[in-house]
């Protein structure tokens, strides 16, 4: 915007910037960690949850229901922390083998060290991210294999899973829309239809076997 002002007979033009607003916030920037975190719970989650229906379909005993719950707990964090640390390893491969050929490429100058352990600081770290993301698997199964353990009628038993899963699913889901800024009720309403249909197919898959005498 210019301003004249009158100075002496002699007419100056002066130059005001408007003042530009804060950009708004990039949700991408919470995308590493935003997925490892809502995947790995929604994993853990769906996974156990949809093990305890299997295995509820053709027995009764609460035994059996929580040993099979914790083996697909340990074994899903085990799996989850190695696919992530693998991912996030390779990932950091490829992005530190770009930095050396664009190192290469430029002509040498006095920062380009620091340029460089700058940059390598902002990669990820495969340790933290398969950490974060076990975790977040062994919060997300701890859930229904809780609800099933301390309840001894079976069809309560079943009942109360689905409940369960069916709330933290949708806790999941809003929570991973509000922030990363996506739409809360198609997100929440996504989550909680894929674990009702993983449990659904579960259920009825494992039912048909046994009759068939598997």
């Amino acid at each position: 915007m210019a301003l004249s002002i009158h100075v002496n007979g002699r007419t100056e033009q002066k130059q005001f910037q408007e003042p530009v607003e804060n950009p708004e916030f990039d949700y991408s920037q919470r995308g590493q960690w935003l997925r490892a975190a809502v995947l790995g719970a929604n994993d853990g989650l769906v996974s156990v949850s949809s093990l305890l229906m299997g295995v509820g379909s053709v027995k009764q005993d609460v035994k059996a229901m929580v040993l099979a719950g914790f083996a697909g707990l340990v074994a899903g964090a085990c799996s989850m922390a190695i696919g992530e640390f693998v991912s996030v390893y390779t990932q950091r491969d490829v992005e530190m083998a770009q930095m050396k050929r664009d190192g290469e490429k430029r002509s040498p100058v006095v920062d380009e060290n620091d340029r460089k352990m700058e940059k390598k600081e902002r990669l990820p770290s495969p340790g933290l991210a398969a950490g974060a993301s076990a975790l977040a698997f062994s919060v997300g199964a701890v859930l229904p294999l809780l609800a099933a353990a301390f309840i001894r009628d079976h069809k309560v038993r079943m009942a109360v899973v689905v409940v369960v899963a069916s709330v933290a699913l949708m806790v999941f889901g809003v929570v991973g829309a509000l922030l990363g800024g996506a739409p809360v009720a198609k997100s929440g309403g996504r989550v909680l239809v894929g674990g009702w249909i993983a449990m659904c197919i579960t259920f009825g898959l494992t039912k048909l076997i046994s009759l068939n005498g598997m």
